[in-house]
């Protein structure tokens, strides 16, 4: 079997960073879709006390990105191209942290590879952040339009 062991380079340094960055948006994405299900939920007056909000956070925010995806698309009003964005950074992100590595283990010994490989989890971050900033926006309006402070949200 052929040694495995990486190169230790800034490019391997870099190719991981960008992992690392690509998983991170995607918790990000996680948490803005909890604050807007608790939103929407709290402007149907679904969550009578704030214990209910509580429990319903704490609930949610053990739920994965998919479960996430299917439940909000149930409550708030996605635009046909905002529900295909969710749809592919949901599919995108289940292979890059499941599968990535397993299918492309060869490529992170080579230079050619790893650049290859940073280029791809640069655009899947750049593309999960766009998403995040976007939800960030709705849960913004919503908060303003429930007269709430967003803190409230964040724990």
């Amino acid at each position: 079997m052929k040694d495995t062991q990486l190169p230790e380079s800034e490019q391997s340094k870099e190719l991981f960073a960008y992992f690392g960055l690509a998983v991170y948006y995607c918790q990000a994405l996680e948490q803005q879709l909890t604050n807007l299900l608790l939103l929407t939920k709290l402007s149907q007056g679904k969550t009578p006390t704030e214990a209910d909000l509580s429990d319903l956070y704490q609930r949610k925010l053990s739920n994965s990105l998919g479960q996430l995806i299917k439940e909000i698309q149930h409550h708030f009003p996605f635009s046909e191209e905002e529900t295909n964005q969710l749809q592919a950074v949901w599919k995108q992100r289940n292979h890059i942290v499941h599968d990535y590595f397993k299918e492309r283990i060869q490529e992170t010994f080579t230079p050619g590879g790893r650049a290859h490989m940073i280029r791809e989890l640069k655009r899947f971050k750049n593309k999960a952040s766009r998403l995040e900033i976007k939800l960030q926006g709705y849960c913004t309006e919503m908060y303003t339009k429930l007269g709430l402070e967003e803190e409230r949200f964040i724990e």
